[in-house]
C-alpha cells in the first residue's frame, strides 16, 4: 500500500523534464498544457569551433607597432645623419675643415639605405595591417619575414661601413695614417 501512495504522489509533483522542440518549433506538452511555448530555445550538440588565429592576431599588432618604431628609428638616422655638419680646427681657428656626410661615400650608403629601410617599412604597413584581419594569412607574413631580412642586411652593411670610417677617422691605423685612407677614398 505504501508504493500505491509514492506512485499517487510522485504522479503530482512537478516534472523537471526539459521539453524537447520538433523542427516546427512546436513542443511536445507533457502536463497535457497545449500553450505555445513563449521563447524556442534550440539546443544543439554539435560543438563550435573555436576562433583560431587569436595569438597570431596578437603578434601581428605587435608586428605592427614594431614597424612603426623601426620606420621612426630608420628615418630619423636618415634625417640627423643627412643634416650633420662638423666645423673641425686644424692647426690653429683660422684653418677649418668643413666635413659633411656627402664628403665619404660610406656616409652617403647609410643615409641612402636607412631612407630607403624606411620607406619600404611604409609600403609595407598595408601588409601588415593585413596579418592583422586575417591572422590565418601566410602569404603577406612570408613577404613581411623576406622584406624585413633584405632590410635587415642593407642596414647593418650601411652601419658597419660607416663605424668602420668613424673608428678609423678616431683611432686611425697603426700602420698607415688617416690621411692615406682618406686620399684613397676620394
Amino acid at each position: 500500500m505504501d508504493s500505491r501512495r509514492e506512485v499517487e504522489e510522485s504522479s503530482t509533483a512537478p516534472i523537471l523534464e526539459s521539453k524537447r522542440t520538433r523542427s516546427n518549433g512546436k513542443g511536445k506538452s507533457i502536463d497535457g498544457d497545449h500553450s505555445p511555448p513563449h521563447a524556442a530555445t534550440v539546443v544543439t550538440t554539435k560543438a563550435t569551433p573555436l576562433q583560431k588565429g587569436g595569438m597570431k592576431k596578437g603578434i601581428a599588432i605587435l608586428d605592427f607597432i614594431l614597424r612603426l618604431g623601426a620606420i621612426g628609428a630608420a628615418l630619423g638616422a636618415a634625417v640627423i645623419m643627412g643634416t650633420n655638419e662638423q666645423i673641425l680646427p686644424f692647426f690653429t681657428q683660422f684653418l677649418q675643415f668643413h666635413a659633411q656626410w656627402d664628403d665619404f661615400p660610406m656616409f652617403k650608403f647609410f643615409v641612402v639605405a636607412n631612407g630607403a629601410a624606411a620607406g619600404f617599412l611604409i609600403l609595407s604597413l598595408p601588409f601588415s595591417i593585413v596579418c592583422i584581419v586575417r591572422p590565418l594569412a601566410a602569404g603577406p607574413r612570408f613577404l613581411l619575414v623576406i622584406v624585413d631580412l633584405v632590410l635587415m642586411a642593407l642596414v647593418v652593411a650601411a652601419a658597419s661601413s660607416a663605424a668602420a670610417v668613424v673608428y678609423l677617422a678616431h683611432n686611425g691605423e697603426s700602420r698607415c695614417k688617416l690621411e692615406c685612407h682618406l686620399s684613397a677614398v676620394h
